[in-house]
């Protein structure tokens, strides 16, 4: 009876009863879960509109310096681009000068350094001869038949390679043409036709079509010869076969400008030893 008797007068542990007192002395108690969660809560969001206000101000600070320095590039790309033109004015300028002082200073009265320069593509020239316009197909075909230049690169034969227009030059040179411009480039002996991605360069610049090829040359002649031609016959299989669209016509006068550059690094001229030394420079460069 006292064990029962203690039990029913101390219900509650001594230890409990000493902590509950001395936390209502000092007035503090305990949280439920759910008010100690929505503080965690409400903290949390507190300090992420304090993350995302920080990082606006930041950004928004940032910005007219980014400006700033996108403009400089801006102002710098064309500052360049106009110092470029200037250099190329002055190029042209010096080159049309040497030009002229080269001619004083031989003093060809038979205008022989004249038509060494009109071969050379250093000067504008003007003649009659043809115009052949090459164009893409309207719509790309897939690769495949006897395209004669299938390969493994080229899956797209509707559209002009730098290889057709290779033929096409190397053709109307042999065919007699005495200068030749693709969209009013220049080629010379030192002229490379070559390809980046999609596109035909000239002498390392891009090329749009359709690609406009002016030769001049006797026309009836010139044209007859090309198209009985291996290359232009090649020319003709790729427009029955996959589209690519040609137009050849006779002009009474056509108008080419020069080279926009002549540079020499390693030919040097062979000094002349008399007169039959002349007679074979002579037949050389008229061949």
């Amino acid at each position: 009876m006292s064990l029962l008797n203690n039990v029913m007068e101390h219900s509650l542990d001594d230890g409990y009863a000493e902590a509950a007192a001395r936390r209502g002395a000092t007035g503090t108690s305990r949280l439920p879960g759910t008010l100690r969660g929505r503080l965690v809560l409400a903290l949390g969001l507190v300090l992420a509109a304090v993350v995302v206000t920080v990082g606006a101000a930041q950004t928004q600070v940032a910005a007219p310096t980014l400006a700033k320095e996108r403009q400089k590039l801006i102002d710098r790309i064309e500052s360049e681009t106009r110092t470029a033109d200037e250099l190329q004015k002055s190029v042209d300028e010096l080159r049309d000068d040497v030009a002229a002082r080269q001619r004083q200073a031989l003093n060809d009265q038979d205008g022989e350094a004249e038509r060494v320069a009109l071969l050379a593509g250093a000067t504008p020239v003007a003649g009659p001869g043809i115009e052949l316009e090459v164009n893409d197909a309207k719509e790309a075909s897939s690769g495949g038949g006897n395209d004669p230049r299938t390969t493994s690169d080229f899956s797209d034969t509707g559209r002009v390679r730098d290889r057709d227009m290779q033929r096409v030059v190397n053709g109307l040179w042999a065919s007699g043409a005495e200068a030749i411009s693709i969209n009013g480039q220049r080629l010379t002996s030192l002229s490379a036709i070559r390809a980046a991605g999609d596109a035909i360069l000239v002498d390392n610049r891009p090329l749009v079509p359709p690609y406009t090829v002016l030769a001049i040359g006797d026309p009836q002649k010139l044209s007859t010869s090309f198209l009985d031609s291996a290359d232009g016959q090649y020319l003709h299989v790729l427009q029955e076969n996959y589209g690519i669209r040609t137009r050849i016509s006779e002009k009474e006068k056509l108008e080419l400008p020069a080279a926009p550059s002549l540079i020499i690094r390693s030919a040097t001229p062979v000094p002349s030893t008399g007169p039959s030394s002349s007679a074979s420079g002579n037949g050389k460069g008229t061949h």
